[in-house]
């Protein structure tokens, strides 16, 4: 190809380091570059001049066929895997298209890593040699594309930890890449994430991940990149990880579906070489990124139906029930919904409150049962959540730019301002430990004196945010203190144009609700997607997705 890197859409430019560290990322987009054929580059003046809504861009660029078309856009995994089993579609069309519109996607939001057809290509023509030979499928996810995540180790392909320092290639799978892999699966692209891994909007050496509703919003993060590819379907499925709304955030800002497990209830195994101090007392999770609530749980049966705390004892061994959970089928006015509208600390901006209002009722004339709910005690958390990050102190990132001259991005930091100066005694640590379990107790009463099953609310304080304004995550980083689970859902609202909609509440909770409120007058979020979050007390997953069983003809859920 012509150009010595792929031409990608960026709407806002991110701070420029040291000479040797832009040399070095240049090489980095030089090496991502050579796997691109020319004809798959779309035109000049669409990367010049794109639309604010990319969403169309695949579809009209005539990159793709028909075929490629009605591949990428009216099947999800499950489909596929059916369509592919069944040999009305065979592997190698379902990878390539799939790969040809992630690459189009990545042109226009930045949102890719790595991106390696030839490869999954190659794979998939094994495995639909493999079906023609046998007549078997390899597995339940047989000759389906499935997206991956940065930092997730794939064999023979780059991860990195958020810095260009620790960009690394793998000799072997994950633990989780390695249960979809033998369930049929075929990884085609890696996508992007932010500067440290920690924060809400995907800034990295590879670029800024935009959002494909409206590119001057953020995509999200830490997993903005899978979130941009699924919305754009170039891929149907995608995993991403979340200790303060990693998965939930970038795809509520994106439109898609998004779950955060309780903690070690699925497989994390080698996905942080190392690990991070923050695990001592805020743990990760990981869950699915995709279009289908059935796609949903596909991948946790997959997962589970593995048996991963075999391999990885940490793993609580509870088996999958997930959509079949029995709750709230029969009997929906027993299903205690409770509605939070707020957390105390910020009013969402006014989409949100529309949104929910939406649910609140729609929920009501279906028959379920719906309370106020009042979050107990946020500011506290998120002050104990701010530092508990950080027990190593921001020595433990800041040796990755004076490694490379990379600089340090305004969301970095902005997530390290609550940082001990220096690293904290174990004393501190248990503290802080000590601090969080009492919190947990209490909240966890407070839950059940409200008379409350399970709560839908906001999964962040407004649409996607403005570029380097993703601030405030109280909505979802609440929820991984508590070590709950969250899922969040799409919804028929929008955000509408600048001026359109107004705040109820004539005055703010305080200083962060009038940053929020300033931030909404300040931005412009119009066409952009609401999603709202259901979340379950800990280790109650199966029964969330009963929930979400139970709700799907009420909220419209796909």
């Amino acid at each position: 190809m012509a150009s010595k890197v792929v031409p990608v859409v960026q709407s806002v430019p991110l701070p420029t380091g040291t000479a040797d560290y832009e040399t070095a990322r240049l090489q980095v987009l030089e090496e991502f570059a050579a796997a691109v054929p020319r004809e798959l580059l779309l035109p000049e003046d669409t990367i010049k001049n794109p639309p604010r809504n990319v969403t169309a861009v695949p579809r009209q660029c005539g990159l793709l066929s028909d075929a490629e078309l009605d591949i990428t856009e009216n099947y999800d995994a499950a489909a596929l895997a059916e369509a592919i089993s069944s040999r009305k579609l065979t592997s190698v069309d379902v990878v390539t298209a799939f790969a040809k519109r992630a690459i189009i996607a990545h042109q226009l939001t930045c949102c890719l890593t790595e991106w390696f057809m030839d490869e999954a290509v190659a794979r998939a023509k094994e495995l639909d040699d493999h079906l023609a030979s046998t007549g078997q499928p390899l597995g339940p996810l047989h000759g389906v594309p499935i997206s991956i995540k940065s930092h997730i180790p794939v064999a023979g392909h780059w991860r990195d930890m958020g810095f260009l320092d620790t960009r690394t290639k793998d000799t072997r799978d994950s633990q989780m890449v390695a249960i979809l892999r033998s369930a049929g699966a075929i990884f085609y692209c890696k996508t992007n994430q932010p500067q440290s891994i920690m924060h809400l909007e995907s800034t990295s050496f590879f670029g800024r991940t935009l959002n494909p509703h409206n590119i001057n919003l953020s995509a999200g993060g830490s997993t903005g990149g899978e979130a941009a590819l699924v919305a754009l379907r170039g891929s149907v499925l995608g995993v991403g990880t979340d200790i303060g709304g990693s998965v939930r955030g970038p795809s509520a800002f994106c439109g898609i579906y998004g779950f955060k497990s309780t903690s070690y209830y699925l497989p994390m195994k080698d996905f942080l070489e190392g690990g991070i101090p923050a695990e001592l007392n805020i743990l990760c999770s990981t869950g699915p990124m995709c279009l289908t609530l059935r796609d949903m749980d596909l991948f946790m049966r997959v997962i589970l139906g593995a048996e991963p705390w075999i391999e990885d004892p940490r793993i609580i061994p509870i088996p999958w029930t997930g959509l079949k959970s029995s709750i709230g089928a029969s009997s929906p006015q027993k299903l205690r919904i409770g509605i939070m509208m707020h957390d105390d600390v910020i009013i969402p901006q006014p989409p949100v409150t529309r949104s929910l209002k939406w649910a609140k009722s729609q929920l009501e004339n279906a028959g379920f049962q719906t309370k106020p709910f009042k979050p107990y005690k946020v500011a506290q958390i998120m002050k104990s959540l701010r530092e508990a990050y950080w027990p190593a102190s921001v020595k433990y990132t800041d040796i990755h730019y004076a490694l490379t001259g990379e600089p340090k991005h305004p969301l970095t930091e902005w997530i390290q301002r609550d940082a001990a100066p220096e690293e904290l005694p174990v004393t501190a640590v248990l503290a802080q430990r000590v601090l969080r379990d009492e919190m947990r107790s209490e909240f966890s009463l407070d839950w059940e004196n409200q008379g409350v099953d399970f709560i839908l609310g906001p999964a962040f304080v407004g649409p996607a945010s403005s570029h380097d304004t993703a601030w405030y995550w109280d909505y979802t980083a609440m929820w991984n203190y508590l070590d709950c689970p969250g899922v969040v859902v799409p919804t028929p609202i929008k955000a509408l144009g600048k001026g359109e909609e107004m705040y109820e509440a004539k005055e703010p909770l305080g200083k962060e609700c009038e940053e929020v409120r300033k931030l909404w007058d300040e931005g412009d979020f119009e066409g952009a997607p609401i999603n709202l979050q259901f979340v379950g007390r800990r280790y109650r997953d199966n029964e969330l997705f009963g929930v979400l069983s139970a709700v799907k003809d009420a909220l419209q859920l796909p």
